[in-house]
């Protein structure tokens, strides 16, 4: 592990980022980039996850890209084995960002809808995250950074099925955060608020958008480079001693 003059340094890491076509999963992939991690940029849209890498390596970084559906086991063995290919069969560092929303109220929230995004949310991290384990090193670099929500710890009105999804993956967080600690392998969550095409919806309706912003104590939204900075700390040397935690970047929302 690097001293502590190279607390940030991921020179030599691999890291795999799902969801990373835009919003906070391309934000993160290019901050990771920027420390010097190979970033496999993943995503369903495997054009936009190529736009991505390309910009990075642009910018002199180390990337490659992958079409992928987080819900799919076998692309997710796929997706995993690829990143780890980018430093010598290790895969160091896995973000699972991939998500959706959709919003309605609770009477109109359909079975389809739930499945969708229990599938896409929580199993797509328990895929990644499995299909990562054999890549992970035990030497203390090993990160799994897990994407939750406020929705997920405090609720959020005409959610309830986004809310359950993220609330399972602080489960998932958690647990899993002490069956591999044994094997020195971090595990933890951040609950990111920002400005994305995710939240669109959101802050485009007059009405709702000042009741959130009512609820943010800085009275804004993120830029996603604002909250990229997490993803990098979680994942450096700087956060030897964190695992277990679920972290709010929401300008105060949720304290």
């Amino acid at each position: 592990m690097a001293g502590n003059n190279g607390l940030f340094d991921l020179s030599g890491r691999a890291a795999l980022v799902t969801g990373a076509a835009g919003g906070i999963g391309s934000a993160v992939a290019q901050a990771l980039a920027t420390q010097g991690a190979a970033v496999l940029v993943t995503d369903v849209n495997g054009d936009a996850a190529a736009a991505v890498a390309e910009k990075i390596v642009g910018n002199g970084g180390t990337a490659a890209s992958f079409a992928l559906d987080v819900s799919d086991r076998e692309a997710a063995d796929a997706a995993t084995a690829r990143a780890a290919e980018l430093a010598g069969g290790t895969l160091h560092i896995v973000v699972n960002n991939a998500g959706v929303t959709d919003p309605h109220m609770f009477s109109d929230i359909t079975a389809d809808s739930v499945r969708r995004l229990l599938e896409i949310h929580t199993m797509g991290t328990f895929n990644v995250s499995q299909a990562a384990l054999p890549y992970l090193p035990t030497d203390g670099t090993g990160r799994i950074i897990n994407v939750t929500s406020s929705a997920g710890i405090v609720g959020t009105l005409g959610q309830v099925n986004y809310s359950a999804a993220k609330a399972a993956i602080i489960g998932i967080t958690k647990s899993l955060a002490r069956e591999l600690a044994r094997k020195n392998i971090l595990v933890n969550a951040l609950a990111p608020l920002a400005a994305t095409p995710m939240t669109d919806t959101i802050r485009t309706d007059e009405k709702f958008a000042k009741q959130m912003l009512n609820r943010i104590p800085l009275r804004r939204w993120a830029d996603p480079q604002e909250v990229a900075g997490a993803f990098v700390f979680l994942a450096t040397d700087a956060a030897s001693f964190i695992t277990g935690q679920v972290l709010p970047v929401d300008g105060g929302m949720v304290m």
